[in-house]
């Protein structure tokens, strides 16, 4: 089916763009990413690694938001016809979540552009103005995982109920998305960890799965049609 194939592509570029986004946080960021920078330490890090930081934010926000609208749609397809309002709830959520993590790359980008300028101009306002627009970042989905974690466990819950996805893929759809809910507490945002790793896992098995199951149905030509093939390129 072309929506499987679709599909476990765009799971597969998901997965790439989380353990990406790890790599990079490891060790071209890894200054930024220990501790807890004040405002001042954040924008002497953005204004030495400008290139870096747009990159980083193209990947883990633009480039996995357009990845995650074929797939939703994708795991739609597979699951819409059980006829229940739930599958078209998941759909939704997987769709606002592709909207809220674009847009949060698209603020995070133009905001770093900002900030690098104001930093050249006037140093004293850059920093007030980092700190506004991390926060705006982080409440659209920097800092939570809510509305993904929503979506995982919707979409998981309906496949196993069906059997339309295995077992093991669901329950580990359902464990990282509960991970994920519980970031709506600011003292237990750390556990978005597990929600990160466990995608990275569960983007990979799923988009694997697809492309498999898209093979499985792909026709094997018979013997009759191989030899009209061959009598057709010979004429």
């Amino acid at each position: 089916m072309q929506n499987d194939r679709i599909g476990g592509i765009a799971a597969l570029v998901a997965a790439s763009t989380f353990v990406i986004g790890i790599v990079m946080f490891a060790t071209v960021m890894s200054d930024y990413a220990a501790g807890d920078p004040d405002a001042a330490e954040s924008v002497a890090f953005l204004v030495d690694h400008q290139v870096a930081f747009l990159t980083w934010n193209v990947v883990i926000y633009i480039v996995f938001g357009i990845a995650l609208v074929p797939l939703t749609l994708a795991l739609h397809a597979r699951l819409s016809d059980l006829g229940r309002p739930i599958a078209a709830t998941a759909t939704a959520f997987g769709l606002i979540w592709s909207g809220l993590v674009i847009a949060t790359g698209m603020i995070a980008n133009i905001g770093l552009g900002t900030v690098v300028d104001l930093h050249e101009a006037e140093p004293a306002s850059a920093e007030p103005v980092w700190s506004t627009l991390d926060a705006v970042q982080n409440g659209l989905g920097g800092g939570n995982e809510i509305i993904g974690g929503l979506w995982v466990i919707l979409v998981t819950w309906i496949a196993l109920g069906a059997k339309r996805l295995p077992r093991s893929l669901c329950l580990l759809g359902l464990v990282s998305g509960l991970a994920g809910l519980v970031t709506v507490a600011p003292a237990l945002e750390a556990v978005g960890a597990v929600f990160g790793v466990g995608l990275i896992v569960w983007f990979s098995w799923l988009g694997v799965f697809l492309l498999r199951e898209t093979a499985a149905d792909d026709p094997v030509p018979t013997d009759h049609q191989d030899r009209a093939g061959v009598a057709a390129e010979g004429m």
